[in-house]
């Protein structure tokens, strides 16, 4: 039987964010529950994002944070937020709970299921991640604490990729034996995936980035998505990559868990993610 409780409120809040698909991500998840939710856009001035927040919260009850305030996000949270959040130093989820503000990152969760969705287990695996902004950030501590045997960081500015090293290492010591960090010509050895989380694709750009050796069955990720392969995905595959995915899955896959936080049930992305294959024009 429909849930016929009143509609709790739920949103996402940045700057810009007419762009975003989380509306229509939300109220299709919660269609397969018949859960009773608004969820809604939520413009917050450049100055103004804690009491945009705090003005959601008087009958909010879940918030989802894009660019640019993830780190206000986790600063407006903290000390109540997860070891996800912890880690990655930002925070894409905010909830109430006893009357106060969690926090959670969620991004690394999405693109691990993500890549297990697409057959590509991250456990045991040499993984180059491309790009130390708060994209790589958010997706260190997933893919080491799903088992890879090797995770190596690599930014045009070297001091920003062994920043999030020595972070991630401060709070969980035992990753420095699978964590490392270098310039853009520092990524030596064969690669089971390679993970593009700059901006490059915005604008179908590629990353800076010198020959990278594919392994066999190897798979390059685009944190990124558009209606065509992007240039980052299309350059992999000629320099030997067996498979490419765009970041679409990902988007889904931390929705989904951001709706698990807030509502305890764990959503199937599949559907949702075929209708937003064919609402950007990609079958």
């Amino acid at each position: 039987m429909p849930d016929t409780t009143p509609a709790k409120r739920y949103g996402v809040i940045g700057h810009p964010i007419e762009h975003s698909r989380s509306p229509q991500i939300h109220t299709q998840f919660a269609s397969q529950f018949d859960l009773a939710l608004s969820y809604e856009r939520i413009l917050a001035p450049l100055d103004g994002f804690a009491a945009t927040v705090d003005e959601f919260f008087r009958q909010g009850s879940g918030l989802n944070v894009t660019l640019p305030f993830k780190e206000q996000a986790y600063d407006l949270a903290s000390p109540r937020l997860s070891r996800r959040a912890h880690m990655a130093g930002a925070v894409n989820t905010l909830w109430l709970q006893d009357g106060q503000i969690h926090g959670c990152n969620t991004d690394g969760v999405g693109l691990c299921s993500d890549l297990l969705r697409v057959g590509h287990n991250p456990e045991g695996k040499r993984i180059l991640l491309i790009g130390a902004g708060g994209a790589s950030r958010g997706v260190v501590f997933p893919l080491l604490e799903a088992g890879c045997e090797l995770l190596h960081i690599i930014n045009r500015t070297s001091s920003k990729a062994y920043e999030i090293r020595e972070q991630v290492v401060a709070l969980d010591p035992d990753a420095s034996r699978r964590l490392s960090a270098g310039g853009l010509d520092d990524h030596c050895g064969d690669w089971d995936i390679v993970i593009n989380a700059t901006s490059a694709s915005l604008n179908q750009n590629l990353p800076e980035l010198p020959d990278a050796r594919y392994r066999s069955n190897s798979l390059a990720y685009d944190m990124f998505y558009a209606s065509e392969p992007t240039a980052f995905m299309q350059a992999a595959e000629q320099a030997g990559a067996t498979h490419s995915k765009d970041g679409l899955g990902m988007l889904v896959g931390q929705a989904a868990a951001s709706f698990q936080i807030w509502h305890g049930v764990q959503p199937d992305v599949e559907p949702v993610l075929a209708a937003l294959r064919q609402a950007i024009g990609q079958n």
